[in-house]
């Protein structure tokens, strides 16, 4: 059976690394052994990927991202063109610092918009927006829309990305969410249907 895989013939994929059916990866990326990317993705022009990481099914990476070592990226994330990922706190040209890599986890369906820096050694939650150009300096809860520098929650989105009114309830697809301990997470019942029976979603 003919491989899906698509690697255009300027790019430079190591043979450790393991790429998943139908990705793309387009002109002059560079993919160093111990990598791992899954099904589905498509991994746009300049990008750099070092060994070590480790990406989901069906992620989007655009143009122009460095995604190092400690970064793993979860099922379905939006990588918008020139996000910044480290993972160093105090770097130094001349001082190794290889051991303190911290690792930064961007979990199943978050978007990170064009610009923005991700400080390493936090969590990208869920599903979570994060705005052009902000800058993020700490874990970053499920759902959030996270703006500015330093980045700050402004409140919260949709699966589908579209925010969610002050009940936590999407102003485009009208699926419900609710906050629990702080946190936002999906109904697993909807409010009462005519016939009155609760709707699961």
């Amino acid at each position: 059976m003919e491989s899906m895989i698509r690697i255009h013939e300027s790019a430079s994929v190591d043979s450790g690394a393991k790429i998943g059916e139908g990705t793309s990866i387009w002109q002059n990326c560079i993919i160093q052994d111990d990598v791992v990317i899954g099904e589905n993705c498509n991994i746009g022009a300049n990008v750099f990927i070092e060994k070590g990481v480790r990406i989901g099914n069906g992620a989007r990476i655009k143009n122009n991202i460095a995604i190092y070592s400690g970064v793993y990226i979860e099922d379905d994330v939006f990588l918008g063109p020139n996000c910044v990922f480290t993972n160093v706190i105090n770097p130094r040209a001349f001082i190794s610092r290889k051991h303190e890599f911290k690792n930064t986890v961007v979990k199943k369906g978050a978007t990170i918009g064009a610009n923005a820096t991700l400080i390493c050694g936090h969590s990208i939650g869920k599903y979570s927006m994060i705005g052009a150009g902000a800058v993020i300096t700490h874990d970053v809860p499920d759902y959030s829309l996270v703006v500015g520098n330093p980045g700050r929650v402004h409140g919260y989105v949709c699966e589908c990305g579209c925010r969610l009114n002050d009940q936590y309830i999407c102003t485009q697809c009208g699926k419900e969410y609710e906050m629990l301990n702080k946190m936002v997470s999906e109904c697993k019942l909807s409010r009462k249907t005519e016939k009155g029976f609760y709707k699961y979603h």
